[in-house]
């Protein structure tokens, strides 16, 4: 399965008679009540694949499949995955667990990174007991370098609830599943379709650009009307009873074939694709407003004292809540970046530190975020540096330790710091530390 799209627009939908009765089916060569004529002259392939649906008003597309073509979709996608399908893990007996944790890491994550990443977290914590018995710090450390942290923080949430109202066991029903911490409509329709084979689709970037490409979407896929017609469309085309390959074999081939640059050669669908027959693949999808990146400076410093190195937790609330970390912040207008983490260190923790050497800087991005992370060597200042230390009066902590180097992997970090951490592990300056 591929990465996962987590913005609000993801979506799952139960098929629903409903939608599909939004008007009458328009029988063989006969005109829709609402159509204008039309002449006897061969009608257009788009014209022949679809038949009138709701109104603009409904928020429903204006078109849906007809069955014919339907059933072509269906059997050409569902041929192509029974062959081309990769043997991921836990498509070995679709166990709920296993989906679920599955579904939740591969959001925002590369495939291979995801496996190794899913392989390790089933030795560790096999069932949803094991998930719920662990302290935090536990699921961090192990969640550690997949970025989203608030996704292990909910699986925690999620798994106390299953224990405590569901015996530990994922419930079948989508709204059960909904109604669990942190569980939004996709991932509960992934765990509803793929795991239970309930009728439900799940619509995520690599479904969004197969439908864009197929049907021709001229609009932003993240957005009105183009969002609500990809969550029809796939509820009509969702042949009973096949929720589970259906699902995952348009997210594969959203991740092999119609990927960024289309592989239209090798598609199943090429017969079908009206972006195709128009020569516009390429264009679609139709790309949403990019948000703006913003540059940051922040300054960190490693302050060490014999050889133990100052490490504080973060508060449980914030960004990167209960992640450790050297203290530091961000650089101020017309300020050093050396400047900074001595008044850092003086507001964190009531230390009065000296700069001994920059020992690098960090460049690494999270969300629109471009940052520059300054790194310096410290020490603690005059008679401050006693045996032990004076005790710090933490600000923006919770707890505090001085650790030895060797000891820094049992440690959950940041993303810039564990860069840091890694480079200090060859830095001949930090020998003496180490």
């Amino acid at each position: 399965m591929p990465a996962r799209d987590t913005s609000p627009h993801s979506a799952c939908a139960t098929a629903a008679p409903g939608l599909t009765n939004a008007q009458p089916d328009a029988q063989p060569n006969q005109t829709p009540p609402d159509a204008a004529p039309v002449s006897d002259a061969r009608p257009t392939r788009t014209a022949r694949r679809t038949r009138a649906a709701a109104t603009a008003d409904t928020g429903q597309p204006r078109e849906l499949p007809t069955a014919a073509f339907a059933e072509a979709f269906a059997s050409a996608l569902l041929g192509w995955f029974a062959v081309h399908k990769r043997p991921l893990p836990w498509r070995f007996g679709y166990e709920p667990y296993s989906v679920w944790i599955s579904e939740v890491m591969l959001q925002q994550t590369q495939m291979d990174r995801g496996v190794d990443y899913f392989l390790r977290w089933m030795t560790r914590f096999p069932d949803v007991a094991s998930v719920a018995a662990a302290s935090e710090d536990e699921l961090l450390k192990a969640w550690e370098g997949l970025g989203y942290y608030s996704r292990v923080r909910n699986l925690h949430k999620a798994a106390k609830a299953l224990v405590g109202r569901h015996g530990g066991e994922l419930p079948d029903d989508p709204e059960a599943i909904r109604a669990l911490p942190g569980i939004g409509p996709y991932t509960a329709g992934a765990i509803a379709g793929i795991a239970f084979n309930r009728d439900v689709t799940c619509i995520d970037a690599n479904v969004e650009r197969v439908f864009s490409r197929v049907f021709d979407i001229d609009t932003p896929v993240r957005a009105q009307p183009a969002a609500a017609r990809i969550r029809a469309l796939a509820t009509a085309l969702l042949p009973a009873g096949r929720a589970r390959d259906f699902n995952q074999a348009l997210m594969e081939l959203g991740a092999l074939v119609c990927r960024k640059k289309p592989q239209c050669a090798s598609c199943p669908l090429s017969g079908l694709c009206e972006s195709l027959r128009l020569g516009i693949p390429h264009e679609r999808p139709v790309p949403g407003r990019k948000q703006p990146i913003v540059p940051l400076d922040v300054a960190t410093g490693v302050l060490v004292h014999g050889n133990r190195i100052f490490i504080q937790k973060r508060p449980d609330e914030g960004v990167w809540a209960g992640f450790w970390e050297f203290p530091g912040g961000h650089v101020e207008k017309d300020e050093a970046p050396d400047a900074t983490i001595v008044r850092e260190y003086a507001e964190e923790t009531a230390f009065r530190i000296a700069v001994r050497d920059k020992l690098a800087v960090i460049r690494h991005g999270y969300t629109t975020y471009r940052v520059a992370l300054h790194c310096y060597l410290c020490e603690l200042d005059g008679d401050m540096a006693g045996e032990p230390p004076v005790p710090p009066v933490l600000d923006a902590a919770t707890e505090y330790r001085w650790v030895e180097f060797a000891d820094l992997p049992r440690f959950t970090f940041p993303a810039g710091h564990r860069k840091l951490i890694d480079q200090l592990t060859t830095d001949l300056r930090f020998a003496p530390y180490r």
